[in-house]
Formats: C-alpha cells, structure tokens, sequence
C-alpha cells in the first residue's frame, strides 16, 4: 500500500509537454497584451502631449503675434516716459550753470577754479607768502581741499561733449599744483614749528611734543632734545599714537613728525584712453541699432528708425559712454553688417562697461584688460582701495633752535630749509652688527569715520616708481575695539591702511521700495552689513547701515547729497557697494549681456515710484539674455510678513511673468497663469498694477528716475548679486 500512494502522488506533480506549453503560450499571450497596453498608453499619451504642445504652441504664437501688433504703441509710449533722461540732464547743465553764476556774484576772493588766470594768481600769491605757522596753512587747506573736489566734480560730472582736452589739461593741472603746494606749506609750517621746539619743551621729558588737529588733518610732532638713551617709547599725550625708536634716534638730533592727512594726494590718478571719433560713432551705431524691435518687420523698423535712435543716443550721452581704443572700427561694422550675434554681445559688453564706469563718476578709469602690476610686492589698486587718508612718517633733521637775545630770539635759518634724517644710514661702517637699525614701530589711530571689515592691509609708498608696495612692513597687529594698528616699519615714509575693494561683493540680496512718489529706498543686503539708500529727486543719503555686532554706523547717516558726490563719499569711508570696470577680474558674478541689464534698469526706475523690485534666486539659473527679479506694487509703507511678490522675466525686448515663485523646486520659463507678453516692463506691469499706481508713475518726476537709474547702474545690482 505505501509504495502504491508514493506512486500516485508523482503522477500528480508531473507536467505535462502540453501543459507546458500552453502555460508558455498564455504567458505570451499575456505580455504581449500588455505590450499593447503599454503602446497604446504611450501613443495616447504622446498624443495628448503633442496635442497640449501644439496647444500651447498656438497659443505663444497668439501671443507673439498680439506682442508684435503693439510693440510701436508700447514701444513709442516708452520713448515717451524716457524723454525724463534728457531732461534730466539738461537740469544738471542749468543747475550747473546757476552754480558757476552764483559763484561768479559771490565775490568771496575764493578764486573760480574754471578760470584758469583766477587759479593761476591764487596759487602763485600763495607762494609768495612766507613765515606763515602751521595754523594758518590748516586754515588756508580748508579752501584748497575744496577748490580739489570742485575741480575733481567738474571732471566727474560734466558731459565729454560739454569738456574740451584742453579743459581736462587745465582741471588736472590745477589739481596737481594745489597738491603740491599744500604740502610744501605743510612741510615749510613744520619747520617754523620745530625752530620753536626748545621755547615748547615739556617740562616733565625735557623734550617737545605738539598734537595740531583739524577735520581734515592731523599733525604729530615730537623733538628729541634731550637725547636721553633710555627714552625709546614716544607716545604723544592722550592718545595711544607713537613710536617706539631705536637706541640710534634716541641718542640723535632729530624730531619725528606723523602728517595724518585725511585724503590722498600721493597716489597719482590712473590714466584713461580717450576714443577716438571713428570708435565712438561706430559704438554709438551700434548701440541706437540695438535698441530697436529685432522682431519687427523691416518697413516697421524704417518707419520708426529716427526715434529709437533719438532715444537710444540720449543715453550715449547721457552716460558718457567711451569706448576702448583697441577696438577695431572695421571689425565693429562688420559685425553689424554680418549681424553676428556673438560678435554683437562682445561690443555690448564693452559699450556697457564704459557706460557702467561713467555712471559710477568715472572714480575708476577703464580698461579693456586687468591692469598688470609690475612686481609681488606692488599693490594692485584695482582690487584694494585707500582707506583714512595717508599717514606721512618722517624723521626729520632738528633745526636750529630760536635764542633769546637782548630782548629779541635769533634764530639760523638753513638755506636748504627741512632736511629728512635717513634711517637706516647709507653707510654703516661705523657700527659693529646690523641690530643697531631695527625696524621702528608704530602704533596708528585708524579714522573714525572708516569702516574696516576685515584687518586692514598696511602698504607703504615707493618714491622711485611711483606706487604703493607691501614689503619692509611686519608684524601688523589690529585692534578693531579701539581701532589702533601697530606694524614694523623698515623704513619712514608715507604709510597708508587698504581695504579689499570688493569685500562687500557679490551682494546676498537687494529690494528697490518706492516711499512715495519721487521717493525710494535701495537696500542692499552684503556679508557683513545692510545698506539702505534713500533717493529723492536729485539726492541720495545713507538712511542706515547696520553692521554686524555694532548697530547703526556712519557719520554719513542723515545727509542728503548728489549722486555723485554721495557715492564718492561711501567709497571713502570704506561702504563700497559699486563695482568698477575691473570688478569682474576680482569677483564671481552673475554676468548678463550688458544692454538688457541697461534696458532692465532704466525701465525699473521710470516705475520706482509705485513699483517695488527685488533679488530672486533665479535670476542665477536663467541664461544671461534674460534678467529674472521680484515685482510688486507698493503704495503704502505698510509692512507685510509676507509680500504679494510676483516673477517677472526681461529680456531688453520682452517681458514676461512666471508662473514660478521663489518657493517653487526648479526654474521655468512657463508664463504665468492669464498673462501675456510685453515689450517692456512698464506695460507688463501695467496689467496688474492699480490706476494709482500707474498715475504715480507718470507724474514721476524726472530727476528722480534719473537719480534711481544711477544708484542701479552704480550698484549693477542684477550682476553682483
């Protein structure tokens, strides 16, 4: 019986040939029918995918079509709105003008410094005076200083057509010679000063030590009468200023004096090309030729040829647009002819470069190529900026001392008159090790008014070829608290503190807010610090800066000045948020094509009034043909934790609202829901801005968008960020 049911069941687990094969049959069976499935799933689905495509498709076509119907209209109501520069400009020329009148009736005895026979007998009658103390030479800098900056705006901010050669010869001249002679004055004073030094002696050291300070210097001297070997720390009274002199100055017959000037007349300005007639008009050609429709049928094009071209040379002018004279002429109007589009972009970026620079008043003259710098040690003053003025070191012969004799004080005056003591000697035969000539230290005040982000870099002038080095300087120790900087120093001379040009750069953020009409606030947001500009009309002020740990800072908060004068002095005191014509050798930027990034911030400032804009992180994913940022209306200063933003796309020629947001997982093109295209921003927000809004804008006043549009080309806040 058992192997009788071990029989039965194998016959129950054996299959069967046929069975096998019809289980492989219906096994095919199955997947090709669902290979069929699949196919007609995915011919449906391509179906429906070219059909949305082609829906699409058509609908962009729509819109194209509808953009270029009324791309004149849009464009000639542009033009309109933008006849706000030229007339902005000629507002600078007759503000200019009734400045130079005012002037003129003033009859102060200050000389004008455009009249070169008025420069020409101030500053010889100022030779000519003589015994003059050092007080008085303060007093009468106050006058030269402002006849530099005069002469330096009159170059900065008057149009090249309105600025002959031979005007920039005289200006720079006159520039150079006042320098010059303020600080022969400087040097003459001291020497009247230090005639005195025994009748000022200290009591207590036997020794003279005089502190002379004004708003724009400050002068520490200190005589070492008394020769006493073990007087090796000098510290001037109150101040932790001073030096700390080797056995050889202690025993010698000398006085140190530290010049602090708060300016810098030792670096010599930087010289720029000027273009000539042939690059300039084949630059401007171009430029007009870009500024009209590409997309525009070529009669359309005919037809509105002379007001594009008005509008686009305005700006030439306006800007003071150069351009390098290593570009070939012929190459330019090839490129035009051939319409090469990389060729084009490339001028572009030359065109803007030099419009950017005359927008941030030309503080730094372009080049098409970094600048070289001849050795290490020479500081490159395209990435490091000057920062406190310059403190002139110098050991310097004691001279005769004033006697008293009979009722009146004799006094031998040196023909050569101030004598400099050369540390260390040229020849040192006389002394047994090289110890006997170590580095001299000195501690420094750093200015008040200047902000340093970083330790500042100490560099020292080299008289012979004519630029700042870092060598012969050791051991800088900086004290931010208390703001003092000690260093070796091998040798004296005029010592200065730099700070990296571009330590604010790329900026983290921005946000353009209207205030109210004729009213904005621009805040650029920076590593280390935020930035709030306020603009009104002509005028721009520093409305708070907030440094990290610090709080509110700058002795600028609160004052209202001129673009130009206003950017010069953030610069100065160390706020450098505007980039130069070299910035991009020195900083990762998001680079656009220059004319877009032009166009984008001439149309944000005809809507500032009424328009917030801001950063949008996309704006680094999108090619550089196209500017993407933040828009929205704003008519109250109302704060709201989270703004209605919107995503607007420009491309110079077209304008467009994203369906993205800044929440959104990745970057698209796809406009948004129920909107259109646009040939300018002005239009694309003109479909969903309010009528009051759109009234604020028209009744804009046009030094005000002047006035933004140079804050945004000097900020260049939509590459630097």
């Amino acid at each position: 019986m058992g192997p009788k049911a071990r029989k039965s069941g194998n016959k129950k687990k054996t299959i069967t040939k046929a069975e096998q094969l019809k289980q492989l049959q219906e096994e095919e069976e199955k997947r090709l029918r669902e290979e069929e499935e699949a196919r007609l799933k995915f011919e449906k689905e391509e179906l429906e995918r070219l059909e949305k495509q082609r829906i699409e498709k058509e609908k962009w076509q729509q819109l194209e079509k509808k953009d270029l119907e009324r791309r004149p209209e849009e464009l000639e109501e542009l033009y309109s709105l933008e006849e706000c520069f030229p007339e902005a400009e000629k507002l600078k020329q007759d503000s200019r003008s009734l400045s130079q009148w005012k002037r003129y009736i003033q009859c102060d005895g200050s000389p004008d410094p455009s009249v070169p026979q008025e420069m020409n007998t101030f500053i010889s009658l100022w030779k000519e005076e003589t015994n003059e103390t050092f007080e008085i030479v303060i007093e009468k800098s106050k006058l030269v200083l402002q006849l530099i900056e005069k002469l330096k705006l009159m170059l900065l901010e008057t149009a090249p057509r309105d600025l002959r050669d031979k005007n920039i010869i005289q200006y720079e001249g006159s520039i150079s010679q006042l320098q010059e002679l303020l600080h022969l004055k400087f040097n003459i004073a001291t020497e009247i000063l230090l005639r005195q030094a025994s009748t000022l002696a200290d009591l207590d050291t036997g020794n003279m030590e005089k502190i002379i300070q004004d708003e724009n210097v400050t002068l520490y001297v200190w005589a070492n009468l008394k020769k006493n070997p073990r007087y090796k720390s000098v510290r001037f009274s109150d101040t932790q200023t001073g030096f700390e002199i080797p056995r050889i100055l202690a025993t010698s017959d000398i006085a140190l004096r530290l010049l602090h000037t708060h300016y810098d007349h030792v670096t010599p300005p930087q010289a720029a090309p000027a273009p000539s007639p042939q690059h300039t008009s084949a630059a401007s050609e171009l430029f007009k030729s870009e500024t009209k429709s590409t997309t525009e049928a070529a009669s359309q094009e005919a037809q509105e040829d002379s007001k594009p071209q008005e509008r686009g040379s305005v700006f030439i002018q306006e800007g003071e647009i150069k351009v390098d004279e290593q570009v070939d002429s012929e190459v330019q109007m090839t490129s035009v002819k051939k319409e090469s589009k990389a060729t084009e972009c490339e001028l572009e970026m030359k065109l803007l470069s030099e419009t950017v620079a005359a927008a941030q008043l030309n503080l730094i003259k372009n080049a098409p190529e970094k600048p070289e710098v001849s050795e290490s040690k020479e500081v490159d003053l395209c990435q490091f900026t000057i920062l406190g003025g310059v403190y002139h070191l110098d050991i310097l012969e004691l001279p005769p001392q004033c006697k008293p004799v009979k009722g009146w004080m004799m006094v031998e005056i040196l023909k050569e008159g101030l004598q400099k003591f050369t540390y260390p000697p040229e020849i040192t035969e006389n002394f047994e090790t090289e110890n006997a000539f170590p580095p001299i230290e000195v501690t420094l005040q750093v200015q008040e008014k200047v902000a340093f982000f970083e330790e500042p870099m100490v560099a020292r002038w080299d008289a012979k070829g004519k630029y700042w080095r870092t060598d012969g300087i050791s051991d800088v120790y900086y004290t931010p608290e208390k703001k003092l900087i000690s260093f070796n120093l091998e040798t004296f001379g005029p010592v200065t503190l730099m700070q990296d040009t571009h330590i604010n750069m790329p900026y983290q953020s921005w946000e353009l807010q209207p205030l109210d009409v004729n009213k904005a606030l621009l805040t650029v947001t920076t590593v280390f610090t935020e930035i709030q500009i306020q603009i009104k009309e002509n005028l721009c002020m520093l409305a708070s800066i907030k440094v990290k740990d610090k709080g509110p800072w700058s002795v600028l908060e609160g004052k209202w000045m001129t673009p130009i004068p206003f950017i010069s002095a953030l610069k100065e005191t160390g706020l450098n948020i505007f980039p130069t014509a070299y910035s991009h050798f020195y900083v990762v930027i998001n680079n656009k094509v220059p004319l877009v990034e032009m166009k984008a911030y001439r149309q944000m400032a005809l809507l500032s009034s009424a328009i917030a804009f801001g950063w949008s992180k996309w704006n680094t994913l999108c090619d550089s043909t196209n500017v993407v940022f933040k828009v929205r209306e704003h008519l109250t200063e109302e704060h709201t934790d989270i703004p209605n933003w919107a995503l607007f796309m420009f491309s110079g020629d077209r304008a467009r609202r994203l369906k993205i947001n800044e929440e959104s997982e990745s970057f698209s093109e796809a406009l948004g829901e129920e909107t259109e295209l646009h040939s300018t921003l002005y239009h694309m927000v003109k479909d969903f801005a309010s009528k009051e809004a759109i009234e604020k804008v028209r009744s804009s006043s046009c030094q005000f968008i002047d006035s933004v549009c140079h804050m945004l080309l000097s900020t260049r806040v939509l590459s630097y960020s």
